[in-house]
């Protein structure tokens, strides 16, 4: 059967009733379909919605009535507020995909850019899970965008294969660029004397990822694989840094408009979760290092990224999958953050066990914890040198009462 060209307001016709439905998100979130939902309202009935949202840029809930739930692997503000609606799963990008295999969606809502010369639409800024999952999905509805980039890479679907379309210009979600300030430079330096000529860089977004990369514009071949790509890349691209051909293979692209228009860029390559987040393709690099953000990491080494005082932010996501590329690549894992909160009130390295919430990389997944003050290499240390090099680059304030937690502690080991 031919794609079907619909109007918004026949969305609820379409969707078959009561089962799961993945829709886009990120910067490929679509309002027109968004929009259509919430004026189905009740005709929809007691159905599932499901993607990947990023607070501060996705702000719908897909949840157009009182029998409608949310499921989802990240937290915004939008969907905490509704939370008796909301299910909210901690888990990691490889096991986020096997979930929605397992679940199989019966329909999708995504955006796309116009069909090309062959037919295919791609998927643009956000190839991730609909790449992997489309052909397993029985409904396959389409925002077709003339503004979405067609990304290279991924083909994308061929509009042959698309239930039902609609198009209509709409801006892509943005996202500004953290500014750069002190300490996050000083990070960024910091992460960066660890780096080779040649490398290939796991990173995510942020003003640390972007601090760490605008420090390597005088590097040489780089190589980017990555769930997430962001502005600062474009430096990189720009200064000559990055390795010739596809050397940044990425899932989703976040950023300014100036990242959108530059995304044809040959450099690009847009591929599912079963490549950017495969521990055997990234175990397949050599001078592979991996650079996340945390919010704590306690005296054992212990890294926690996922509860803030405002409550969970995220389960783990991709860093978990990249720490074990990592290990197989025999590459270099760092975690980098700052050494304080609330205006130095607060130490970010805490004692051992009292980071808030679940452990998000083990003690075993962590080569190098970053702070503005320093790195600890934490490899091969005993317990007690690594409590020592954390103290080390803690905020000035705060070492001596880490000191004294640790020797209360030790005492039991």
């Amino acid at each position: 059967m031919a794609p079907v060209e619909f109007d918004v307001t026949s969305l609820a016709a379409i969707l078959p009733p009561g089962g799961m439905t993945l829709v886009s998100g990120c910067s490929a979130e679509s309002a027109v379909l968004a929009d259509s939902i919430e004026q189905a309202g009740e005709a929809l009935g007691a159905m599932t919605f499901s993607g990947i949202f990023v607070a501060g840029l996705n702000h719908r809930t897909w949840l157009p009535n009182a029998a409608s739930r949310m499921l989802t692997f990240f937290m915004t503000p939008e969907l905490r507020a509704s939370r008796a609606a909301v299910d909210f799963l901690p888990l990691c990008y490889s096991d986020i995909l096997s979930l929605l295999r397992a679940r199989r969606p019966a329909a999708a809502l995504f955006m796309v850019s116009p069909p090309d010369q062959d037919g295919y639409c791609s998927f643009g800024t956000q190839v991730d899970f609909i790449a992997d999952l489309w052909r397993d999905i029985p409904v396959r509805i389409a925002h077709i965008n003339p503004l979405m980039p067609a990304t290279p890479g991924h083909r994308g679907i061929p509009f042959s294969e698309i239930t039902a379309w609609t198009s209509s210009e709409q801006p892509l979600l943005k996202s500004a660029d953290d500014p750069h300030d002190a300490v996050s430079s000083a990070i960024g330096r910091h992460v960066a004397a660890y780096i080779p000529d040649g490398a290939t860089l796991q990173t995510g977004l942020g003003k640390i990822p972007g601090a760490v990369l605008r420090t390597l514009v005088n590097h040489r071949n780089l190589r980017l694989h990555s769930g997430l790509v962001g502005d600062p890349i474009l430096d990189l691209i720009a200064a000559g840094a990055m390795a010739p051909g596809a050397s940044a293979t990425v899932g989703v692209a976040i950023g300014s408009e100036r990242l959108y228009s530059e995304l044809s860029n040959p450099v690009f390559n847009f591929q599912p979760v079963t490549v950017s987040h495969d521990p055997r393709a990234l175990g397949s690099y050599r001078k592979l290092v991996t650079i996340n953000s945390a919010i704590e990491v306690d005296l054992f080494g212990q890294v926690y990224a996922e509860l803030t005082p405002r409550g969970f932010m995220s389960g783990p996501g991709g860093a978990s999958d990249f720490a074990r590329g990592a290990r197989l690549a025999d590459g270099l894992r760092i975690v980098a953050l700052p050494s304080d909160a609330a205006r130095g009130r607060v130490s970010r390295i805490v004692p051992p066990g009292e980071g808030a919430g679940p452990v998000s990389l083990s003690r075993m997944d962590v080569d190098l914890i970053v702070t503005e003050h320093g790195s600890a290499d934490l490899r091969e240390l005993t317990y007690q040198d690594r409590a020592a090099a954390l103290i080390a680059i803690a905020a000035p304030e705060h070492r001596e009462a880490l000191s004294s937690a640790w020797d209360g502690y030790r005492q039991r080991l």
